[in-house]
This record gives C-alpha cells, structure tokens and sequence, in this order.
C-alpha cells in the first residue's frame, strides 16, 4: 500500500465501520417513532434523529464513493436508465416545489443509484449556496442543466470551494463516469455517456 492509497483505504473502512452503529441509531429511532401511545414530544424527537441517521448515511455513502474513486476501486455497475429518471429523484429529493423539470431526455448509460445522488446533490448545492428557493433542470437528450447558478454558488457546484460535500463528490463521480460538469454563465450543464 502506497501513501496515496492509504488514506482513501482508511476513509473507506471509517465509512464501513461507521455503517453498522449509525443502523442501529437509525433502526431504533425508526421503531421509537412508530411506537403506539408515545409521548408526542418524544416522538417529535425520535423522527428528527431518524432523519439525522438518514442524512448521515447519505454523507457516508459520498464519502466512501469519493475514496473508492481516489483509490482506484469504483467499479461503477453501468446501466442504461433515462435521463427523466435520474433528473426526476432530485425532484423526489428535494421536492417537486424546488425542482421543476423541463424537456426531453434520452437515455444515459450510468451506475444509477450513485448517479441520482449525484445529480441531486448538484441540484441541491445550486439551491443552498445560491439562496434559491426554485431552479429548473431541463433535459435535453444526454445532458441536463440547472439553472440559475448564482455567482456565490459557482464556485462550490463545480467543486472548486470545498464547502459542499455532495457537489464536490458528485462532479468527481460524474467525470469519472466520462460525463462533465461545466459552467456556461448562469446555466451548469452536466452531459452523460449515452
């Protein structure tokens, strides 16, 4: 083992580890909130930590991707999926209110889970870091765009200021699947492999 594929090997086995005991918070919780004749109040608490587990778990999984990826060990399990599809978990995601989409899209050849996640964490760095409340993606054949990029938010969709997790794994992810990420005014366009 080398230095630089030791330190994405450890961050690899954190996230594995970290895996086992962030279950077992989130399983509990789960079972908590769905408890019959539980004070409300507790109740209210148990499903905040069972959304906190599930957001822990999403940062796991970018975490583990990225250092998979830097360590040479993502073997992506391609598929062919539309496009719609993938655009349409951001939408899920973060709500339909926040996320209008727009157009016609074909059909990409991706590994489909990571991909949805993805897009949904560029989707969603456009709408924090730029203080929006609405943007559109508009499909068109084997690329998307997301727009208004604002310019604060630029710079950290693109991964360039490391103050977004998501974005910045998901444009690692994106290009190593031989798609791109790049930035055209307000407009970001992320094209696929068809």
């Amino acid at each position: 083992m080398t230095e630089e594929t030791r330190f994405p090997s450890l961050v690899s086995l954190a996230c594995h580890d970290l895996r086992t005991p962030l279950a077992t918070v989130y399983g509990f919780a789960r079972t908590i909130t769905r408890a019959q004749g539980i004070d409300p109040t507790l109740a209210g608490y148990s499903e905040m930590i069972e959304i906190a587990s599930r957001q822990l778990g999403e940062l796991i999984e970018e975490l583990s991707l990225a250092a998979r990826i830097s360590a040479g060990r993502y073997e992506p399990k391609l598929e062919r999926v539309e496009l719609a599809e993938v655009a349409a978990a951001a939408a899920e995601r973060l709500g339909a209110e926040r996320v209008q989409i727009g157009g016609a899209g074909g059909q990409v050849t991706v590994d489909v889970e990571p991909t949805k996640r993805s897009v949904s964490s560029l989707v969603q760095c456009a709408l924090r870091h730029g203080g929006l409340d609405q943007v559109d993606v508009a499909l068109d054949g084997t690329a998307l765009s997301v727009a208004p990029i604002t310019a604060s938010s630029a710079p950290v969709v693109l991964g360039d200021d490391l103050r977004d997790l998501g974005a910045a794994v998901a444009v690692l992810h994106l290009r190593h699947l031989g798609g791109s990420v790049a930035l055209d005014g307000e407009t970001l366009t992320v094209s696929f492999p068809a």
